[in-house]
Order: structure tokens, then C-alpha cells, then sequence
């Protein structure tokens, strides 16, 4: 018998919903039930030939727990050794390589000194070019951190000032800044298996209850490439990112769309806030996906998804993009020089951080 696991923590509607399609499926030899845990030995195997993880990026317990189950050949969806070096930024990165559009960022460093530093451990890190990247964002712009979710920790950025004020709340928090797309349209896209892809009309701006609560505003020709468009750029980042299940949003700028956020590995699967069709879609393709993957597993080898990009890592190679990847994307045929210019008269004057 190979079983498939769940691990899971606040959330109720979709563990249970999980579980219960997977075991109505009557698979020969395949049954799922929720994680149990009583011991971690270094090395030893679990029970699971699959584990969903909707928790560990929570539970630091969790995420060891994950790597040992990994190493003796559980399928662990999302690979956690991917999950714990990803990041928003490094995701940003990827996606230039791959032509999929993304708003202007650049790193900040943390405002407050990490514990145990002091001033000789940033002798490399010279004063910002806060000139260059004015003009670069532009405002109003985005604060958000290079790694995290929930919301947490994001601020509109409304002109220099506001920035320093802002950035001395951050902390010991690395920032990104990020341009500010004033959207027509936006979507959140699951992607299950890295190629089952739902598209859901989504607006940030609403509740959390009311955020699929949205329709799109693009019809017609345009909104069926659009749609291909969207679909062809969630396949290709996930691809390349290697998770097997994740939610990508992207703003939609006079057509073009613009990926924001993909770096959701748990992504939030409640029917409540995604509402009875999303909520049925993401169970029967994550079902599907799951038993696929326990019929596949072997004991005691590397059962995890690897993406792209360190696959060709491995083999000291150049990312570039696959064939499908390459030929799905396109860049966005705006101009960035021309918006700025129409910026630069405006912009505020930098000055240096407190």
C-alpha cells in the first residue's frame, strides 16, 4: 500500500476534502489519510510515498522533517529543499530570463543591522544609488519583503519621504521596491502538477472573503490570448521554479500581463475565500496529481520536482529557458524609457537614508 499524506495546520476545508477525493478514487493499493508523526530519526523513511505540505513554511520542525522524509524517497509536494532557498526577488530574476514580464524592482538592504554585525560587515555595500533607482521604480512604488507573504509587511510608497519614513519601520527585513501597475484586469492562477492550470478573476483591492468575487473586464479576441497568454507564462515559471503546486497573480497593464507575485507554495485553497468551483477544481487536480506521483515513486531514490533552472545548475550550465518555455513568452512591447521621461520632470529629489 502506498499512502499519500497531508500536512497541513490551520486550515480545514481543504485537507479533509483532499483525503476524502483522493480515497473515492479507489485506486488499487493507494489510500490517503492525514500526516502523523511520533518520531524523527536522521535517515529513516516514512511511511509516505507522497506528502502534501501546507505547513512547513511555518514549522521549521516541519521542513526538517521533510528533507529526512525526501532523502529516503517520499515525494514531498512542494520539494522543501527548493521551497527553503526560494524567494520572491530570486522568482523576479527568474522571470527576466524567461521574458515574462514583471514590474521594475531592485534589492534593498535590511534598515537595521542583523544581530551580530556591525559596521566592518558591510564593507562591500556602498551608499545606494537612490537617483538611479527612483528613476527606475518611479512612484508611487511597492515595499514589500524579498521573502514572506500573507500581505505581511507591504507598503505604498508614495514619494522619497515617505520612503524613509517607511523603510526605518522595516527593520531587519530585506525590501524590495517595486514599480506600481495600475492593472485593468488582474488573475490568481493555480498550477498543479505544473501543467494543470486554473485562471480566476481576482481583485487584491477587495476583503479577503470578496477577492474572488471579480469578473474580468478584457473580452472578446483579446481576452482569449490573453488567456493563452497567461496560461502559457504560469506553465513556464512554475517549469522553471520546479513547484508542483502554486498560485501565480499577474496584473493586467493596457494588455500586457504582468506577473507579481509566484512564489505561493501554499497557496490559500479554502473554499470560503475561493469559492465552491475553484475549491473543486483545486481538489480532483490535486488528487489527480498526488496519485500520479505515488504511482510513480520509488523507494529510496530522489522522488522530488526539480525545476529548470537547477537542473542545468547541476549540470554547469547556462539557464536558458526550454523550447516551450522560450516560445510562450514574449516581452511586454511597451516602453519603459518613454514612461520615465514623463516621470523625470516629477520625481522627487533622493536624498540620503537616515
Amino acid at each position: 500500500m502506498k499512502k499519500i499524506g497531508i500536512l497541513f495546520g490551520q486550515e480545514n476545508s481543504f485537507p479533509q476534502a483532499f483525503v476524502d477525493r483522493v480515497n473515492s478514487k479507489n485506486e488499487t493499493d493507494i489510500a490517503a489519510e492525514f500526516v502523523s508523526i511520533d518520531k524523527v530519526v536522521q535517515g529513516e523513511a516514512t511511511d509516505y510515498a507522497v506528502i502534501i505540505d501546507r505547513i512547513s513554511q511555518d514549522v521549521p520542525f516541519y521542513r526538517a522533517y521533510l528533507k529526512n522524509a525526501a532523502l529516503s524517497g517520499t515525494a514531498v509536494v512542494n520539494n522543501p529543499f527548493w521551497w527553503s532557498a526560494d524567494e520572491k526577488f530570486f522568482n523576479n530574476a527568474i522571470a527576466t530570463k524567461l521574458n515574462v514580464p514583471v514590474p521594475n524592482t531592485v534589492l534593498l538592504p535590511s534598515k537595521a543591522r542583523p544581530d551580530d554585525t556591525n559596521e566592518n560587515s558591510f564593507r562591500n555595500l556602498k551608499m545606494m544609488d537612490w537617483d538611479f533607482i527612483f528613476k527606475y521604480i518611479g512612484f508611487p512604488a511597492y515595499m514589500k519583503p524579498h521573502s514572506g507573504g500573507g500581505w505581511k509587511s507591504v507598503y505604498k510608497i508614495y514619494n522619497a519621504d515617505d520612503l524613509w519614513e517607511k523603510y526605518a519601520e522595516t527593520g531587519q527585513l530585506v525590501m524590495m521596491l517595486q514599480e506600481e501597475i495600475i492593472f485593468d484586469d488582474y488573475f490568481r492562477c493555480y498550477c498543479i502538477g505544473g501543467t494543470d492550470v486554473r485562471i480566476m478573476p481576482y481583485e487584491p483591492r477587495n476583503p479577503h472573503h470578496l477577492r474572488y468575487a471579480a469578473e474580468p473586464k478584457a473580452t472578446g479576441d483579446a481576452y482569449k490570448k490573453l488567456m493563452t497568454t497567461v496560461k502559457n507564462y504560469v506553465i513556464a515559471l512554475n517549469r522553471a521554479l520546479g513547484y508542483d503546486f502554486n498560485t501565480v497573480e499577474f496584473a493586467v497593464r493596457d494588455g500586457i500581463p504582468y506577473a507579481i507575485d509566484f512564489c505561493n507554495p501554499a497557496p490559500d485553497a479554502d473554499i470560503n475565500s475561493v469559492g465552491q468551483a475553484n475549491f473543486d477544481w483545486v481538489v480532483e487536480a490535486a488528487a489527480n496529481m498526488a496519485i500520479a506521483r505515488a504511482k510513480a515513486q520509488k523507494p529510496g531514490v530522489d522522488n522530488l520536482t526539480w525545476g529548470s533552472y537547477i537542473q542545468s545548475s547541476a549540470h554547469g550550465q547556462l539557464f536558458v529557458p526550454e523550447a516551450s518555455e522560450a516560445e510562450s513568452t514574449e516581452k511586454p512591447v511597451e516602453k519603459k524609457a518613454k514612461k520615465e521621461e514623463n516621470k523625470v520632470a516629477n520625481k522627487p529629489k533622493a536624498k540620503k537614508a537616515k
